[in-house]
């Protein structure tokens, strides 16, 4: 499994208490690309900037995806501008990965809902080694789930309360590091881009009002 799968996974799975959002979900989907070709060498950061290395041979088709859409003319692409280009409609790619590959059911329950329909995930060894992941509060996943919003550990139904979030923990790897900040900046980005539509919104209707 890789970092996005395992990502997709854990934002399906815990009770945050709201739904997840697919935006700051799929930038951090793209930011979980980069951290996996950064493990793979496939890549490389030159300050911001995403150097493409070897071509290693990679086993997830989404992951040798975002491989091949790498910019590989200088002065390279930075992690924001991959963030908001891989990053559109990305959460959707990997849920369509996903029910391809059998790994969702339809059915009705509480948890957040990505299309029409509500969909689950199935019980298997990729689920439980993203639970496990989450779990054991793997830096990296952590980092990722809490840019994304996605709060808490596995779902309990018969828990009395949500248990707490964890903490976030500290990066030790540099270029890890600067992609998790490039990830919160940008869905920081999203957020604020949001609230002034909404604000221009309102007051749009506020003028219309007065007539």
């Amino acid at each position: 499994m890789t970092t996005p799968r395992d990502l997709l996974i854990v934002a399906m799975d815990v009770e945050s208490g709201r739904p997840a959002d697919r935006g700051s979900l799929s930038l951090a989907l793209a930011g979980a690309e980069v951290i996996d070709l950064l493990g793979a060498r496939a890549v490389e950061l030159d300050d911001d900037r995403i150097v493409p290395g070897d071509r290693p041979s990679l086993d997830d088709p989404l992951l040798r995806e975002a491989e091949s859409a790498l910019t590989r003319q200088e002065p390279y692409e930075s992690v924001e501008d991959w963030l908001w280009r891989r990053g559109r409609e990305l959460s959707s790619a990997y849920l369509a990965a996903f029910e391809t590959e059998g790994q969702l059911t339809r059915q009705r329950r509480r948890l957040m809902s990505f299309r029409a329909g509500d969909v689950a995930l199935v019980d298997s060894p990729a689920r439980r080694g993203a639970v496990d992941r989450w779990e054991s509060h793997e830096p990296v996943l952590v980092a990722l789930a809490t840019a994304a919003a996605l709060h808490g550990e596995s779902l309990d139904e018969d828990a009395a309360e949500p248990p707490k979030p964890p903490d976030v923990p500290d990066i030790a790897d540099d270029a890890v590091a600067t992609v998790l900040a490039a990830v919160n900046d940008a869905v920081m980005e999203l957020e604020a881009v949001r609230q002034r539509r909404s604000i221009e919104d309102a007051a749009f209707d506020n003028i219309w009002r007065g007539f």
